[in-house]
């Protein structure tokens, strides 16, 4: 009973890196990871998203996460991925520059970043939307994403 009680203050995170960072989002959103294939343009569409690619048989939209967070950009290289995720209906893919493992988190450990960084005031607001936590794993810190705020889902009713 008291590994149970223990076991439901974990969450587990895929990991991957952009840039130098690590960052992470929950392992229940993730459908797949898959090795970065042919992406078909669509014009007229955000900066952000880099095209579709068919994913068996479906056409599946794909944004890199570099631009749409605000990160410079870079080739892509052989650890790059598209990781398929997958929140309520909808079903998207992610270009990350490397998926590095999953993490079991404590929820203790993970912080809200709300609560380390102020953004009425901060320049960054905008891009700070998109970070929910920072999770401590001893000598390790991942930033985890808000899939809504990426996904655009938070800004429906404006």
């Amino acid at each position: 009973m008291e590994q149970q009680e223990a076991a439901s203050s974990e969450v587990q995170i895929v990991a991957f890196k952009l840039k130098r960072e690590e960052y992470g989002i929950s392992i229940l959103n993730v459908e797949e990871i898959k090795r970065l294939t042919d992406i078909t343009r669509v014009p007229f569409t955000p900066e952000y998203i880099k095209g579709v690619i068919n994913l068996r048989g479906s056409v599946l939209p794909v944004i890199d996460l570099k631009k749409r967070i605000g990160l410079p950009d870079e080739e892509y290289s052989e650890s790059t991925r598209i990781i398929v995720i997958k929140l309520e209906d909808i079903t998207v893919g992610m270009i990350v520059d490397a998926v590095t493992e999953v993490l079991t988190v404590d929820t203790n450990c993970i912080t809200n970043y709300k609560q380390i960084i102020s953004t009425e005031n901060d320049l960054h607001a905008e891009s700070n939307k998109f970070i929910s936590g920072i999770g401590n794993l001893n000598d390790r810190l991942v930033i985890l994403l808000n899939l809504y705020e990426i996904l655009g889902l938070n800004n429906e009713n404006k």
